[in-house]
């Protein structure tokens, strides 16, 4: 007898198993583990406060024999009532269905809350994904049917899923950020020896002021960060936002949870001056790749942004051997500064609308704008010889 599979959606990933889930996530991916998932929704950092109401949807598999039940396929889920913290804009999407008298939200999203990375949405263990990907899909879909939403968007999948997902007749949508990767580089030196003069020259002046400025800079991982170290980073973080009229929808007590449940996965860069914290920048990382999230400061400094966010970055994926690192959304100025344009997708099923004609001829239209403002960057990278 053939085993059974079983389908659910879960308004908390606390009711999953913790090691059932990571054992789905591939390259140990932070984002995705269900320790730093979970803390979201302890902290609150999800919910409806916010707009994002945990749907995630899993897929298991009983053995008929043993009656054990495993999970071979999850998908991180929330239902939207914004479009905040996904860093793909669809506002002139919401405003076309107001305009016609409908309801753009709910909508399903697949994505990690506020954080614009790389990685898995439809979670599978090796060798299971062409079976369990239909299934994720079509239980997303029935999700979006049943809470009469406008669609379902999966956000940053890696490109094996994207692939898939375009198989599928999703529409795509394509952006750009600028991603650093190694090389084989030996050291900072043998990254700025990769780069045109005039930019090395340029980086080693900015990281020669934040020296002058007397500044010092600590890299921690979560068990050498204290308390204080935490709260300091969260005052930063804090100022951010309301220097930008943002919403800042994490805390102390969610940092802290990570960093205690993956120390190691903690890259924490903190800028002290005269026995002061003043800034820091936190990075998080998995077996292969770097991830900046988040900077601020009390005071500002020249260059002290760069040399925290993105030279200390590059730095640490030399010393442990990271491939990629993957600074956040956005920033033409990373490029002097060794970040390549590279195209972003996502992929977007709609349920029945009268504008699917009209946004498949705007996917099209910007992927052909991105695909151009990739050409056009990528005349001004930094490095001597192509990548």
């Amino acid at each position: 007898m053939p085993a059974s599979i079983h389908l659910e959606i879960h308004s908390q990933i606390k009711d999953i198993a913790a090691a059932d889930w990571n054992t789905l996530v591939q390259d140990n991916n932070p984002f995705l583990r269900h320790e730093f998932l979970n803390a979201l929704e302890i902290h609150h950092c999800v919910g409806e406060k916010f707009g994002w109401l945990p749907r995630h949807v899993a897929v298991y598999e009983t053995d008929p024999e043993s009656c054990t039940r495993k999970l071979i396929g999850a998908m991180p889920l929330y239902e939207k009532y914004n479009s905040y913290g996904e860093f793909v804009f669809d506002h002139a999407w919401a405003d076309a269905w107001a305009r016609a008298g409908l309801h753009y939200y709910p909508k399903l999203v697949s994505a990690i809350p506020y954080t614009p990375t790389h990685g898995q949405r439809l979670l599978a263990r090796p060798g299971d994904f062409e079976k369990v990907a239909p299934l994720l899909l079509e239980l997303a879909q029935e999700v979006v049917r049943q809470g009469n939403m406008s669609g379902c968007h999966i956000l940053f999948a890696r490109t094996q899923e994207q692939e898939w997902l375009a198989q599928q007749k999703l529409l795509v949508r394509h952006d750009c950020q600028f991603h650093w990767q190694n090389r084989d580089y030996q050291d900072f030196d043998s990254f700025l020896a990769a780069l045109k003069p005039k930019k090395r020259k340029n980086i080693r002046q900015e990281r020669k002021r934040v020296v002058d400025s007397e500044v010092t800079l600590r890299v921690l991982d979560g068990h050498r960060a204290t308390e204080r170290d935490w709260e300091d980073f969260t005052r930063f973080y804090f100022n951010t936002f309301e220097s930008k009229w943002g919403t800042a929808t994490l805390n102390a007590d969610f940092f802290k949870q990570v960093a205690r449940d993956l120390p190691e996965q903690i890259v924490l860069v903190l800028a002290d001056k005269e026995n002061h914290c003043i800034a820091g920048s936190l990075m998080y990382r998995s077996d292969t790749t770097l991830y900046g999230r988040f900077w601020g400061c009390d005071e500002s400094i020249d260059k002290l942004h760069f040399e925290a966010c993105y030279y200390q970055g590059i730095e640490y994926c030399i010393q442990h051997g990271l491939k990629l690192f993957e600074p956040g959304a956005q920033g033409e100025h990373k490029i002097a500064r060794g970040f390549v344009p590279t195209l972003t997708r996502s992929s977007h099923w709609l349920a029945d609308n009268p504008f699917q004609e009209s946004i498949r001829k705007y996917t099209e239209h910007e992927q052909q704008a991105v695909a151009e403002y990739i050409a056009e960057c990528n005349r001004h990278i930094p490095y001597k010889d192509s990548l």
